[in-house]
């Protein structure tokens, strides 16, 4: 079981690897007092043009860029942490980061690393979940915020957010709807995060009553 510390100010580490928008939602809510006590710390990416980095420049906010084509993964991942580190980041949010984290990356954060996934999880992790829910034809779709451990699309799950596949959908417009809805529940997930009143237990997540 665990029980997160209280903190009075929420530090985010950003991590993307293309166009962040889910990052720019986060961003938006906090520069428009929907997030107190939240800050975004440092934005990194992996890769140098993602779409992502230019935003966070034009927003006047840090940027850090390590770059992971051809390097190890050990050697990677300690200097995104020690990056992370030294921007007092105590919570880190993936945002489109199309990369695995090492356990040693994770073993420093824990349950201290979110993710969103396009999909109501277990159902459809990997790449391209919209487009497999839409194939397999389900009638409800959605998105899904989880602490991140050592499996893929994996952890406690906070949140998540549903809606229904209408018969005029495409996997395309499918997509597009439960992005809308990716915008929502980060924010929501970041909020139940910053104001501690939860615990996980084995991989449940569970509000607590003060």
């Amino acid at each position: 079981m665990s029980t997160p510390a209280q903190i009075d100010k929420l530090r985010l580490g950003i991590l993307l690897s293309g166009r962040g928008s889910n990052f720019l939602a986060i961003d938006r809510n906090i520069r428009q007092g929907r997030l107190p006590g939240v800050e975004i710390a440092v934005v990194v990416s992996n890769v140098a043009n993602a779409p992502g980095v230019t935003a966070a420049r034009d927003l006047g906010l840090p940027v850090a860029l390590f770059i992971s084509r051809g390097r190890p993964r050990a050697e990677h991942d300690a200097d995104v942490l020690a990056c992370l580190r030294a921007h007092g980041v105590n919570l880190v949010c993936l945002a489109g980061y199309m990369r695995l984290l090492s356990p040693e990356f994770i073993a420093a954060f824990p349950n201290r690393i979110l993710n969103i996934h396009p999909s109501l999880l277990p159902a459809f992790p990997g790449l391209d979940a919209q487009t497999q829910a839409f194939e397999y034809g389900v009638k409800v779709a959605g998105c899904t915020v989880h602490f991140v451990d050592e499996h893929l699309d994996h952890g406690a799950i906070l949140l998540q957010r549903a809606i229904p596949v209408l018969d005029t959908d495409d996997a395309h417009s499918l997509a597009d709807r439960i992005l809308a809805e990716e915008h929502i529940a980060y924010s929501q997930a970041i909020a139940m995060v910053a104001a501690g009143q939860y615990q996980v237990v084995g991989r449940r997540h569970v509000k607590r009553e003060f």
